[in-house]
């Protein structure tokens, strides 16, 4: 096994990545529309075809679209039909937050350079807590993950 390909079905956008298993380096990056109107699993095909021309080894698939989607398989699963209900808005509140705690300055800098590079740039985080020392970065369907050059503090 040399690559894995990650997709998540949000109710907006199919987003998929290709991870390289040997260097677990992020080889490609696609977002799709997802095909709520017809069938989910034309988007999710265009997107992981899109991302590897076809050649995986290994492949896992979420959905984070609340509403009518809720998608999920697990296990040995080598055919799904999806069907949605209707499409869903965009995340709950702009306070849903996905937080890595990067406390090594060229570590997290390289994180962020790598989200720059991929065409996201940071928002204005609801809280202002997290714009101390970390940037808040926002997807298509609302959903925010705040990098935060910090150690983790249970405490």
């Amino acid at each position: 096994m040399t690559a894995a390909v990650c997709v998540d079905v949000g109710s907006t956008y199919t987003k998929a990545c290709r991870i390289d298993l040997a260097t677990g380096e992020m080889t490609g990056r696609v977002e799709v529309p997802t095909t709520a109107a017809s069938d989910v699993l034309q988007g999710l095909d265009a997107a992981v075809t899109a991302v590897t021309g076809d050649k995986t080894d290994l492949l896992y698939v979420c959905s984070s679209a609340g509403g009518g989607l809720r998608l999920a398989v697990v296990g040995y699963e080598s055919l799904v039909t999806a069907e949605a209900g209707h499409r869903v808005g965009r995340a709950p509140t702009d306070d849903n937050l996905l937080v890595f705690y990067l406390p090594g300055k060229a570590e997290w800098a390289a994180a962020v350079a790598r989200l720059r590079d991929a065409g996201h740039r940071p928002v204005e985080a609801f809280n202002p807590y997290w714009d101390r020392s970390g940037l808040t970065f926002e997807d298509p369907d609302g959903y925010r993950v705040v990098l935060q050059n910090e150690r983790w503090d249970p405490e």
